[in-house]
């Protein structure tokens, strides 16, 4: 009982300061990036309002609360992943404050809701999308050109508007996009660029006259910003008018949407899963490996036990 009593006084030996300044403090400690820092702030804004409605002493929380913020995380109709990332913050939070001596880690080992590994966006089959690049054949050359790399690159939309006119290179002899990817600092991977995925960034530039390398790759025509890079915005909205005109009017059908069907298609034609890890630049082929329960899924409604039992009675 005396060892209890001491580690408690042991962490407890430094008064916490107030809560604002806090996690003004666990923010600066915190070796991330400017963006997992603003979602630090904002899930333990969250958490700490929690708290105060609940009439509850910081010093008094124990295990039992932090489970009760997660259950009511959960309850509130919010999805396992976000109620994941919010119960993380909190994790975090305490893992500093016992290391700091403010508070004792209340939150350690509490679980972050599973959930079933599967993506909410749906691909498009190989017909839809020929579909999708048929309506932006004869609409603006930067629009057929984005979408068509889309459906062929795999590439995410922040990836796209990041990209500079200079990073299209060669490697080898083959012509490829140098990519920024999501979560790098650096343009350090590529996609390779076909003839049919180049030949319309080819058109799209030819059609802007005179580009300096360092422009970005595709650009704004609106009065407000022409000239300037594209948003993710803009581009989300530019996929789902296509999606919608072919017939695809759903929230499962989305710019993400174009990736999962690069990685589908690719598995479809008879490539391997390493092909498309490589392709849409996974860290974990695990990832990758969701992709495969799309095609189960297909063949399972396409050839179904219970059809099967229909053609005997």
């Amino acid at each position: 009982m005396d060892i209890v009593v001491k580690q408690a006084q042991d962490i407890t030996t430094v008064a916490p300061p107030r809560i604002d300044e806090l996690v003004d403090s666990f923010i600066e400690a915190q070796d991330v990036k400017q963006s997992s820092k603003k979602l630090y702030r904002r899930t333990l804004k969250q958490y700490f309002n929690w708290v105060t409605t609940k009439d509850y002493l910081l010093s008094e929380i124990a295990r039992p609360q932090i489970i009760e913020y997660k259950e009511d995380l959960l309850s509130s109709g919010m999805s396992s992943l976000t109620v994941g990332s919010y119960i993380t913050s909190v994790r975090r939070f305490y893992e500093w404050a016992e290391a700091n001596k403010y508070y004792p880690n209340v939150a350690k080992g509490i679980k972050t809701p599973k959930r079933k590994q599967q993506f909410k966006k749906q691909p498009l089959l190989p017909e839809q999308a020929t579909a999708l690049l048929n309506y932006y054949s004869d609409k603006a050359p930067r629009d057929f050109a984005i979408v068509n790399l889309l459906l062929r690159a795999g590439l995410r939309t922040i990836e796209i508007i990041r990209a500079n006119v200079e990073d299209i290179t060669f490697k080898g002899s083959q012509r490829v996009l140098m990519v920024h990817g999501k979560g790098r600092d650096e343009k350090d991977n590529f996609v390779i660029l076909t003839d049919k995925t180049f030949k319309p960034i080819e058109a799209y530039l030819n059609s802007r006259g005179k580009v300096n390398n360092s422009e970005p790759l595709f650009i704004s025509k609106s009065n407000n910003s022409n000239g300037e890079r594209l948003t993710t915005r803009t581009i989300s909205y530019i996929a789902k008018e296509g999606l919608k005109a072919i017939g695809l009017d759903n929230k499962s059908f989305t710019a993400h949407s174009l990736r999962h069907t690069t990685a589908v298609n690719i598995l479809r034609a008879g490539g391997s899963l390493e092909m498309a890890q490589f392709t849409l630049r996974h860290t974990n082929p695990a990832t990758t490996q969701i992709y495969t329960a799309t095609l189960n899924e297909e063949r399972r409604l396409q050839n179904s036990g219970e059809a099967l039992i229909d053609s005997l009675y």
